[in-house]
């Protein structure tokens, strides 16, 4: 039995290399030439890395340029403060990795391009699906050399929070709202800036601060719809909060020569109430568009791949017929992390960035160190660092294939057995 499907984000491409390793005919359609795209979520959790770990690939991940946050900090006006550190998660991977998004996926799709049966079309944009007798049958899609037909026997929607053949199936995501909207930009950075990456927040005001070693990826947070007003007064009226919140690029922020070098992020959060129809399944941001909050977005669309390839692999290869009854096991497993994780999104949405914009933020006069409250700093880690229900890979490569030595980094050959979280 065959595999398409529509979308090379993490979803995607994890879905496809993990199908791929088990001997599944799987094609993967990417609209784009490239993985280049820039202001895309790059955070690398300690879920995602233990399933890289899995499969073999956390040593070469590690070769990417990347950097390690062990802890989460907030900046308000009176100074800063921890939230949580996961330095005590169990297993080497107790920081989330801040890695460029096109690295990971030419990782993962350079890892898949080595089983035959996985096939990667760039520049091939999944327009429309083929139905027959009640199910899809494939896809409709087109490239440089005209409009094509793909057939099979699954057909996977993971083409993000605007998918197009979510629409075409008929499926309407229920929307959960959003307060706000991002700007995303980036500065120089020098060798006197703060070392770490942190939240700052301000009455009126709120940005994300990432230290990419030679350059800041800065997103500041606006009100929901708000760009149009922000721009009509000008680059001043960007320029000027964020130099008075981060004092520390005031001499650099002019080279913010206009809105044009800014890209603005629509946030959405939204679910299906159904993710699938016969022979085809969303997932990812396809099924639930997830808010920048807590930079979870990758780790859950990575969580939907395991959690499918481990159902349906086995069908897939023997040729067993896939029910809609058993896509909805799919679902039925992943909608409780997605509500659960939604649900804590709404909540800093509602408590921390609604009054932040509306001014009605009040910086605390003693700053807690959040993280020595052992209870309260054991919930957070596991919750921003593993998430709710975990997956593990449990479907492993074709016969006769090699398989990889794992390297994670710290002297470790064989993968490691983390405790099971259900």
């Amino acid at each position: 039995m065959t595999c398409a499907i529509a979308g090379g984000g993490p979803a995607g491409a994890m879905l496809a290399l993990l199908l791929a390793r088990t001997g599944v005919e799987v094609t993967l359609l990417e609209k784009h030439a490239d993985f280049l795209r820039d202001f895309r979520g790059d955070t690398i959790h300690p879920s995602t890395l233990r399933v890289l770990d899995e499969i073999g690939l956390a040593g070469e991940f590690l070769k990417l340029p990347h950097r390690k946050a062990y802890e989460i900090s907030l900046v308000s006006d009176t100074g800063p403060m921890r939230l949580a550190s996961l330095r005590e998660l169990p297993g080497p991977y107790n920081y989330i990795a801040f890695v460029p998004q096109w690295d990971f996926l030419n990782l993962i799709t350079a890892e898949a391009a080595t089983y035959p049966n996985f096939h990667l079309k760039m520049r091939a944009e999944a327009y429309d699906l083929i139905r027959e007798d009640g199910a899809v049958r494939g896809l409709r899609y087109r490239d440089d050399t005209g409009e094509h037909e793909l057939r099979a026997d699954l057909t996977v929607a993971a083409d993000g929070r605007g998918s197009v053949l979510r629409e075409r199936a008929g499926l309407v995501p229920e929307e959960l709202g959003a307060p706000m909207d991002v700007l995303w930009f980036r500065m120089p950075r020098e060798d006197t800036d703060p070392d770490e990456t942190f939240l700052r927040v301000s009455s009126g005001h709120m940005m994300v601060a990432i230290n990419r070693e030679s350059y800041w990826q800065l997103a500041y947070v606006i009100p929901k719809g708000g760009f149009d007003r922000l721009a009509s007064q000008g680059i001043e009226a960007l320029r000027e909060p964020v130099a008075r919140m981060l004092p520390f690029l005031e001499g650099r922020i002019g080279q913010v020569r206009s809105y044009d070098d800014v890209s603005m992020l629509t946030v959405a959060l939204n679910r299906l109430r159904r993710w699938h129809r016969p022979g085809f399944l969303c997932i990812g941001d396809a099924a639930h568009a997830m808010s920048p909050v807590f930079g979870v977005g990758i780790n859950l669309a990575v969580q939907d791949a395991v959690a499918t390839a481990n159902l349906l692999a086995g069908s897939l290869r023997s040729g067993a017929l896939i029910t809609d009854s058993t896509l909805h096991l799919l679902q039925k497993r992943r909608m409780p992390p997605t509500r659960v994780t939604q649900a804590a999104q709404r909540l800093v949405q509602d408590r921390l960035i609604r009054p932040a914009l509306k001014r009605q933020f009040k910086p605390p006069r003693v700053r807690p160190d959040l993280a020595r409250i052992p209870l309260l700093n054991r919930v957070t880690r596991r919750f921003i660092g593993l998430g709710v229900r975990p997956e593990h890979v449990t479907v492993g490569p074709v016969a006769g294939r090699p398989s990889h030595n794992v390297d994670n980094g710290v002297g470790r050959e064989d993968p490691v057995e983390y405790p099971r979280m259900s």
